[in-house]
């Protein structure tokens, strides 16, 4: 059955019978995976503008690349949202700003807590799980009282229309901290990819439990009203998690789908790259997936997405590091992105995104608020 018509057959089931999920050919000038790195020919940093709007949010989480021009949205600009407020509290950030190619930061959508059209467990605090789908901008929020973990609340979906304008929240259905997040769409549908990270975290106060998820969250989408959820899977089960001092919450992070189906997650408390197989179709958990690869280059990964080629790229938090990884496993290729702190790099690095036509890697770098790029 070609892709079109699995994806069709899979789109009509989640309307009729509310579990399926759909998949996405491979993105145009895809090529099958060549052994060369893609990062292999990128050895130049630059500073492309700083992340910072006017209300003074920092420490910039999700990232990315506006693929189609809509409302405010903007073909090649970058979508970034920020987890912390001017006051560097983790967890109260409200903002997401839009900046383009050539440093334009401009406001997408400032999120009030008090103008939410629906539940949000403990309010707003913009993370790295932000996605573009048919022209609506879908982000996570992990909400805290103080910018401390033990007031950590679930949290939910906020979706967003094109002019930045806040439409519906999708909460419970087992978000509880959503952290990160993959997305792909076709026709009417689409799939969210969720990781979430407080399911017993906070009760266990620093100590690791195993409890982090991976939802499948199937919307439908109808003109000009907001998307409605029609199935909840979750795929993935037992990742381990924790409260942290300095990053609030240690759990499954980045999560970046392949052209077969397989969603890469970055297991941060476990320093591995894990694998959950035939992610858009399958009816059941694959618990913590298969270990792709684990520690060597990689140094708590947080952020990750795909390259072109069919590689996994994931930044560091221990260090400030990019890694490129095979599917198979091998880690190819590294790049120091950032030095800054002690250990070097350590904290610096989260959302990352790849430049338009392949020429680049734009990542947010939290020790100085900007958005970088390595080309």
């Amino acid at each position: 059955m070609s892709v079109i018509h699995r994806v069709a057959a899979v789109a009509a089931a989640a309307a009729v019978a509310g579990a399926a999920g759909l998949m996405l050919a491979p993105a145009a000038g895809a090529t099958a995976h060549q052994q060369s790195s893609f990062i292999g020919p990128f050895h130049k940093l630059a500073t492309i503008g700083s992340t910072v709007p006017g209300n003074g949010d920092v420490n910039p989480y999700g990232m990315v690349a506006i693929r189609h021009s809509r409302g405010k949205l903007r073909r090649g600009d970058v979508l970034i949202s920020n987890f912390n407020n001017k006051a560097n509290l983790q967890g109260t950030g409200t903002t997401i700003v839009q900046v383009s190619p050539r440093g334009r930061r401009t406001l997408f959508a400032h999120v009030s807590p008090s103008g939410l059209p629906g539940a949000c467990p403990g309010g707003v605090g913009l993370t790295t799980a932000l996605a573009v789908v048919h022209g609506w901008v879908i982000v996570g929020s992990l909400p805290t009282s103080n910018g401390m973990s033990a007031t950590a609340k679930a949290g939910c979906l906020i979706v967003l229309d094109s002019h930045g304008r806040v439409r519906e929240t999708i909460s419970g259905h087992g978000i509880n901290g959503p952290w990160d997040m993959a997305a792909l769409s076709a026709g009417p549908f689409a799939e969210l990819f969720v990781t979430n990270v407080l399911n017993g975290t906070v009760a266990a106060n620093g100590a690791v439990v195993h409890h982090g998820t991976v939802l499948r969250l199937t919307l439908r989408f109808r003109a000009g009203r907001a998307p409605r959820l029609v199935a909840r899977t979750r795929i993935g089960s037992g990742f381990a998690e924790r409260t942290d001092p300095s990053a609030l919450v240690v759990g499954p992070t980045g999560a970046g789908l392949g052209r077969n189906g397989t969603l890469y997650i970055a297991d941060s408390a476990s320093n591995r790259i894990a694998a959950i197989p035939d992610a858009p179709f399958r009816l059941t958990s694959a618990g913590t997936g298969r270990t792709v690869t684990r520690n060597g280059a990689l140094a708590t990964p947080l952020g990750l997405t795909m390259a072109p080629n069919g590689d996994v790229l994931t930044v560091n938090g221990g260090n400030g590091k990019l890694v490129e990884i095979t599917p198979a496993g091998v880690q190819v290729a590294t790049r120091q992105l950032d030095r800054s702190g002690r250990p070097a790099g350590a904290g610096a690095l989260f959302g990352l995104v790849v430049k338009r036509h392949g020429r680049g890697i734009y990542y947010v770098d939290d020790a100085t608020n900007t958005l970088r790029l390595l080309h």
